[in-house]
């Protein structure tokens, strides 16, 4: 097997490709990350406090979400790329292995987040739409010499993410998926979206209730996912597999309340994208003839920096740039000045032959690149062109021009080599092309080595351990196998992928929400779960994993409903003003039904069934304090015993309630 995929990994290595379609991924990754982590900021206090604005967490990691955040646009922007991309992945193990994300909180695609997240370390995402190629050409282009950072990359840089990242994801899942009885039956993609805790705010009824169609959906998600690892590496089977992986995950981000998950997967899909289609787009964006016309010092450094700079991010090559050295005479509308007045300012003339010069022009520019036109309107307003007018008079005043002797001694320098840390670090120890084949084919070995034991796991030994409990030798063999997915899980996103199975569903019939009762008894209904027990935005992704797989389930306990009860409430409670020294939220319950077969309509139904109180969780002083009336969990509740509603729910001492 190694001899094998040394044999590809040196053939991949050989073929050079350009690099936009890895640029659009990171740009997508980022975003995705981006948003994620503002999430986790707007729910701190729900995540990572014990009680929420009660007992809190460190103050320090708000700081750390912050840099975790910056670290994050660096990325999607693709600044300093490599160190961006490695803070990145630190941040994202250091939280999911140290913060309530690795059991209450997982978002369901942690894994996908930490793998890629590792990988981008490796890959050269910054070759294309990216700051550090600005950078790069600022750094070692001359008014005489124009520099063009490498754009092309190796194809091995497309295919690892997709090999890693969605293939062995896809193939272990389709695997676990042929082990599920609703699955099996082509309900695999109807189900979830009939359980109101998982369904999104779409009504997708007309879909679900077409039997064959769901069937059809199911049974080709499960065929596309054990295929997709062995087609993906050949063109023809690329679009193909573009649009089905596009159209499934599409359908995730729209039925399902798990977003992040289908936009992590579709980010992905950025590198599926044949590379013609980004040509035509970029062709389609580029204006037939320039909009604008802008005449330039050529022997003014400054000058020639903006040209850089605008260029750079002029999407629909919207400016077109001329030195006034050679092009003045070129342009009747400027041919009657004289060279020493153009040579003191930036001229531009658009198509209907207007003039505009200083300041203007740089208003001018701004509109006509489209996504820009927002500061040059900004730059128009009365007070802020006048004070941008003096700033630009200043600066252009005291810019510095090349004399002859100077123009001609840097038209001699050569283009300098790359001195990032990494690009001398890369330089220094990467060795020779074959030594770089064996060390990434020997890493694909491990990859493969670690993704089966992950399979086998929860496919065989899992179940097989349930089976056979006071077996010593398969006690031993399931730890060390536990171990090694602990390890690959929080390092390399490497776990078992059976996710939403039938072991999770079957026999989850109860779903409950929470309600706030004043003194006058008049109910309002948190909002969180809503009348028709659908979660709520934007409680989605990791508060509904927390929801309805840790604290509910098919086998709700009482210790995970007291420690998630208190933290909603206490939550929502000093979000919404309660005063939480006395107040009473009301536990209301309502059956549903989650068949392993089609049911026309069910949706609607469990939409419709009604709700009936439980139990009551009372806010005093010293803490809080359940009463179930009417809901026996797994473990011995306080259901008919009214002398436990006085024993506080924590163990912890008592907490100050806040009156906010």
């Amino acid at each position: 097997m190694y001899r094998i995929l040394l044999k590809l990994v040196e053939r991949g290595l050989q073929k050079q490709v350009p690099a936009i379609g890895l640029g659009i991924f990171r740009i997508a990754f980022g975003l995705v990350a981006l948003q994620e982590i503002l999430f986790l900021f707007y729910f701190r206090h729900l995540i990572f406090d014990p009680v929420p604005f009660i007992d809190r967490a460190s103050p320090i990691l708000h700081f750390f979400l912050l840099v975790w955040m910056a670290a994050a646009a660096c990325l999607t922007m693709g600044y300093r790329t490599r160190q961006a991309a490695l803070s990145n992945y630190l941040f994202w193990v250091v939280f999911v292995v140290f913060t309530p994300l690795w059991q209450d909180f997982d978002g369901g695609f942690d894994q996908l987040m930490t793998g890629t997240g590792f990988l981008l370390i490796f890959l050269p995402s910054e070759r294309a739409l990216s700051l550090d190629n600005l950078r790069l050409k600022l750094r070692y282009s001359t008014p005489a010499c124009r520099y063009q950072p490498p754009y092309d990359i190796t194809v091995l840089a497309y295919y690892l993410p997709l090999a890693i990242s969605l293939g062995l994801l896809y193939f272990d899942s389709g695997l676990h998926k042929l082990s599920s009885e609703f699955w099996r039956n082509g309900m695999g993609a109807w189900l979830p979206s009939t359980m109101p805790y998982y369904m999104s705010a779409i009504d997708m009824s007309p879909l679900l209730n077409s039997k064959y169609l769901e069937m059809g959906i199911g049974y080709a998600i499960i065929i596309f996912q054990l295929v997709f690892i062995f087609l993906f590496w050949f063109r023809r089977f690329r679009v193909p597999l573009l649009l089905a992986g596009a159209g499934f995950h599409t359908g995730i981000v729209l039925s399902l309340n798990i977003y992040p998950f289908g936009f992590a997967m579709l980010a992905h899909y950025g590198l599926m994208v044949p590379l013609a289609w980004w040509r035509r787009l970029r062709g389609i964006l580029k204006l037939g003839r320039p909009a604008l016309t802008v005449f330039y010092d050529q022997e003014c450094p400054l000058c020639n920096r903006t040209v850089i700079f605008v260029e750079h991010f002029d999407l629909f090559r919207a400016v077109d740039f001329k030195g006034l050295q050679a092009h003045a005479g070129d342009c009747r509308q400027l041919a009657s000045i004289p060279e020493e007045v153009l040579l003191k300012d930036l001229y531009a003339v658009d198509r209907a032959g207007r003039v505009y010069t200083g300041l203007d022009t740089y208003i001018r520019i701004l509109l006509k690149m489209v996504y820009t036109a927002p500061l040059g309107w900004l730059l128009r307003l009365p007070g802020i062109h006048h004070w941008a007018r003096r700033v630009y008079q200043n600066i252009a005043d005291n810019r510095q021009r090349l004399t002859c002797g100077e123009a001609c001694a840097m038209a001699a320098v050569p283009v300098f080599e790359d001195e990032r840390p990494f690009a001398k670090f890369h330089a220094r120890y990467a060795g020779t092309d074959r030594q770089i084949a064996q060390r990434i084919a020997k890493f694909l070995v491990l990859i493969l080595l670690l993704q089966l034991n992950s399979t086998l796991h929860y496919g065989i030994l899992y179940r097989w351990a349930g089976t056979r409990p006071s077996d010593p030798a398969l006690a031993v063999l399931d730890q060390v196998s536990d171990s090694v997915i602990n390890f690959s899980h929080a390092f390399l996103g490497i776990s078992p992928h059976a996710l939403y199975m039938h072991d999770h569903f079957a026999g989850y019939h109860r779903i409950f929400a929470l309600a706030y009762r004043d003194k006058t008894g008049r109910e309002t209904w948190l909002p969180f779960v809503n009348r028709e027990g659908r979660l709520l935005a934007p409680n989605w992704g990791r508060v509904q994993s927390m929801w309805a797989n840790v604290a509910i389930t098919s086998h709700p306990s009482r210790d995970r409903l007291e420690k998630f009860m208190k933290k909603v409430t206490a939550f929502y409670g000093a979000e919404l003003g309660l005063g939480l020294a006395d107040a009473e939220f009301v536990i209301k319950m309502k059956e549903v039904r989650v068949p392993m077969d089609w049911e026309y309509d069910l949706r609607r139904d469990n939409l419709s069934k009604s709700w009936r109180d439980v139990g009551i969780a009372v806010w005093r002083r010293d803490g809080m304090y359940l009463d179930f009336a009417g809901f026996e969990a797994d473990r011995p509740s306080v259901a008919g015993a009214r002398g436990e509603r006085d024993r506080p729910m924590a163990e912890s001492p008592p907490l100050p309630i806040p009156s906010r």
